[in-house]
């Protein structure tokens, strides 16, 4: 059973596309088709709106926030074309940052482990996946071009992990990881990406839905020599796509569940065992992995339902 700890009035003037929980989850920011980007501080489930961030010119699709190393840095995308990172500092938040190299609506962004430095993958309408770079003081970006033709609608970074490091002997040295991205697009393919040498090339394309690719999601990793991916669709279908590092390089999907809509988000819990899945019917649904390797689903929540911490349920 799942229950409602809190809820937050944005006063958003339009569809909220997403929230995103910082590291710490005392951070709650918020985006929508009003061009605003809002952060509030959400504690002991009472919550204060700390900044109210205007520089988009079109609807903000999604929100990322930075590892807290980096400081208290949060990217956004927006139809508008552009990508901007926001910082606080001294209290306040002020644009460091603004992409516009985009021919289309930006419609993802993830932040990179924080093992790779403060990295931002951009996936856009034009079919284009960016990489911007902070270093040296100065922000630097690559293209991945045509990505995915018609668009891509969603990146995701695998884990600064090697498949199978936990159950290996320590070695002194340290492995080289390589920067690896999933994606989803408007072409119904789910890809995967490798940087070598500075370039980004396509190392696998996963063949399995039969519409739109909405949001893909790399499953965190300890270690253990299986590495998963979660993709859903515009075909209602959500697959989970697993290589096993010590049997060979191939991905093997199987189908989580159908659902009667599309199906707009997957993500996966911090510690990788649990993966939630939302879509147009207004429900959040938890799913987990059985012992024997099935798939099922532990709660889901409806719009408007559920259990509010102090409350009676309607």
């Amino acid at each position: 059973m799942v229950s409602v700890i809190s809820t937050v009035d944005t006063a958003h003037e339009d569809m909220i596309h997403d929230a995103q929980m910082d590291y710490y989850g005392v951070r709650l920011a918020t985006c929508s088709s009003d061009r605003s980007v809002k952060i509030f501080d959400v504690i002991n489930g009472q919550q204060t709106l700390v900044a109210d961030l205007r520089g988009h010119e079109g609807p903000v699709w999604q929100v990322a926030w930075a590892h807290p190393m980096y400081g208290n840095i949060l990217a956004s995308c927006s139809y508008d074309k552009k990508v901007i990172v926001w910082r606080e500092a001294s209290g306040s938040w002020e644009k460091i940052y603004e992409h516009g190299d985009h021919d289309s609506s930006v419609n993802s962004v993830q932040w990179a482990p924080k093992e790779f430095g403060l990295v931002l993958a951009c996936g856009s309408s034009d079919g284009s996946v960016s990489i911007l770079t902070y270093n040296e003081n100065q922000w630097s970006s690559t293209k991945i071009k045509e990505a995915h033709s018609i668009g891509c609608n969603a990146v995701s970074w695998a884990p600064a992990v090697v498949p199978g490091s936990l159950i290996e002997p320590p070695s002194t040295q340290r492995p080289n990881i390589a920067k690896r991205l999933v994606t989803g697009g408007c072409d119904n393919l789910v890809k995967i990406w490798k940087e070598d040498n500075g370039e980004w090339t396509e190392e696998h394309k996963l063949e399995a839905h039969s519409d739109w690719v909405r949001d893909t999601a790399w499953c965190p990793s300890i270690g253990l020599p299986q590495s998963t991916i979660a993709s859903c669709s515009q075909d209602g279908r959500v697959i989970i796509w697993t290589c096993d590092s010590s049997t060979g390089n191939t991905w093997n999907p199987k189908i989580l569940s159908k659902f009667n809509d599309v199906v707009w988000h997957v993500s996966w819990s911090v510690t990788g065992n649990i993966l939630a899945v939302s879509g147009g019917d207004n429900k959040v649904s938890l799913w987990k992995e059985s012992l024997e390797g099935q798939w099922e689903c532990v709660s889901d929540v409806s719009k408007g339902e559920g259990v509010i911490e102090g409350q009676q349920q309607t």
